[in-house]
């Protein structure tokens, strides 16, 4: 989710500007490219698309698991024995006010079967901490080792599969600036969780027909309005 222009400046810094973490949460790249607060307002106006800085879809390099480059330069997971078909996965969080009540919504297919699962949080989460909770929740699902393609919409849980949980992990959880990282909590719960499987991270862009990505949204957003019914 967008933020409000005002939630844009409220989140400057005594500098006047605005941390590298605090816009890779929003989803703008480093350094800021112009007019990305416009961007950001036309999103949270319209709450009709993804993020309007998000790049051509990306295949995202997999978590823990064995994998080979190929010849276009894509991370592809090498399937060990025992293990049989591809599990397609569609994940996506929502969440009302940022913070605000979330929820998460997981869509898992495998063949002919098709199983959804949704859930929510009645207190104040965020877009992100639901994000990363649908993938959790997604790889806790499956029985035994598997062969998962994970599609996101989320450029945060995006990148940080891609660049940061390495670099995390071995800063002790902390970042360059050796502040904690936000959200450790779930990270370690992904890190480990995925490590049992081989994971293909796919990009794809939110709220643009893809079905997998349309029924996980409703999903989360159905996980969204039952978390908001219960007494937090």
């Amino acid at each position: 989710m967008a933020p409000t222009p005002d939630e844009i400046e409220a989140a400057r810094t005594s500098a006047g500007g605005w941390t590298r973490e605090q816009l890779a949460e929003w989803g703008v790249a480093w350094p800021p490219p112009p007019g990305w607060k416009k961007r950001l307002a036309q999103q949270d106006a319209s709450s009709a698309e993804g993020p309007g800085l998000e790049p051509p879809p990306t295949r995202l390099a997999a978590v823990g698991d064995r994998a080979r480059l190929t010849e276009t330069g894509e991370v592809q997971p090498v399937r060990q024995p025992g293990m049989t078909g591809v599990v397609e996965i569609f994940t996506d969080g929502a969440c009302k006010g940022n913070p605000g009540p979330g929820g998460w919504g997981v869509v898992l297919r495998y063949g002919r079967h098709e199983k959804t699962l949704c859930g929510g949080e009645p207190d104040d989460t965020t877009n992100n901490r639901m994000e990363l909770l649908a993938a959790i929740k997604a790889l806790e699902s499956l029985n035994r080792p598997s062969v998962a393609k994970i599609y996101t919409d989320s450029q945060y849980l995006r990148d940080g599969i891609r660049g940061w949980l390495p670099r995390w992990r071995s800063n002790g959880w902390q970042t360059r600036e050796k502040k904690p990282v936000k959200n450790a909590d779930l990270w370690r719960q992904l890190d480990s969780l995925a490590g049992r499987h081989q994971v293909e991270w796919v990009w794809v862009k939110g709220h643009a027909g893809n079905p997998g990505n349309v029924l996980a949204d409703q999903l989360a957003n159905r996980g969204l309005a039952e978390a908001r019914r219960r007494p937090s």
